[in-house]
């Protein structure tokens, strides 16, 4: 079992986080490669899928009793189906970038969510913020801004990406239950609508799982890809600092974005020279105080 260390980054910790995020850097690899299956089929599997393996590793760890706990507990469940809504529909835009060509927008997404976290913290929790977090958020929107006049119209899957992943981690921090459990709770709650809908696309004809081995095993995989990096990433944040884990967190886009343009080769054009550096620039500013930080304590 895991334990929960204060103000201490630990080998152990950052392995866990490292790897999690490492995995999510390469995850559009993965993405793509069923791409010619819609993406909702593909998160109905990433939900059914994750299921024995977090079930597994929470009986492994002999930490049912929490869970039990909330699914008999209304207000639990109701805190939990938000969550769970949230956490489906980041994946479903996930999935839907990847798969037409807008892997970009996915990094761009991920880059800007630190920055969201911080100003939605400002407008709902009332959290004062500095003059470094200021300059970092209105560097941020008038990128996005750029995007737009360029573009000639939103970044729709970069902002859904945000919106739903910063929501999603605002009202996780209400969720009185362990990040393991939660997980498998959240997927237990998507789990009936999924498997209906997966009933429906059988008799309808529309179903790729069982079409071929490869769409077989894929669609399987999808709960290895989901729940694994989850389940590091959960553990890995217990045995880090909070800004440790913030400095981390640009792994995963970096990656992403290269995968994109390297790879994919998606095309940089003039809006996003300008718009990226700018949203690199505000994530240095934004990290300045927390690597400062870091040092004071080391």
């Amino acid at each position: 079992m895991v334990q929960t260390t204060d103000n201490v980054d630990t080998p152990r910790g950052l392995a866990f986080a490292v790897s999690a995020y490492l995995l999510w850097g390469f995850l559009p690899l993965y993405m793509k490669a069923l791409a010619h299956i819609p993406a909702a089929e593909i998160v109905v599997h990433r939900v059914i899928w994750s299921v024995p393996i977090a079930g597994a590793l929470l009986i492994a760890l002999g930490r049912t009793k929490e869970l039990r706990a909330a699914l008999v507990n209304p207000r639990m469940l109701g805190m939990a189906c938000v969550t769970a809504a949230l956490i489906s529909l980041n994946w479903g835009i996930y999935v839907w970038s990847i798969a037409s060509g807008h892997a970009l927008d996915a990094a761009l997404g991920y880059y800007i969510n630190p920055l969201f976290s911080v100003a939605l913290g400002a407008l709902l929790l009332r959290e004062k913020l500095n003059r470094t977090q200021l300059v970092a958020i209105g560097l941020a929107a008038l990128a996005v801004i750029i995007l737009i006049l360029q573009a000639g119209k939103l970044p729709w899957a970069a902002l859904g990406m945000t919106l739903t992943w910063g929501f999603y981690a605002f009202f996780k921090k209400s969720l009185p239950i362990g990040p393991n459990q939660g997980f498998l709770l959240e997927v237990l709650i998507l789990t009936p609508p999924a498997l209906g809908y997966l009933v429906y696309l059988t008799m309808t004809g529309n179903s790729h799982f069982s079409t071929s081995f490869d769409n077989t095993a894929l669609l399987v995989g999808c709960g290895l890809v989901t729940a694994i990096p989850l389940i590091l990433y959960a553990n890995g944040a217990k045995l880090l600092r909070l800004s440790t884990v913030g400095i981390l967190q640009y792994i995963a886009p970096t990656l992403i974005f290269l995968v994109a343009v390297l790879v994919f080769g998606e095309e940089f054009d003039t809006g996003r020279m300008i718009a990226f550096p700018m949203i690199w620039a505000a994530l240095v500013i934004y990290s300045i105080p927390l690597v400062r930080g870091m040092r004071r304590t080391a």
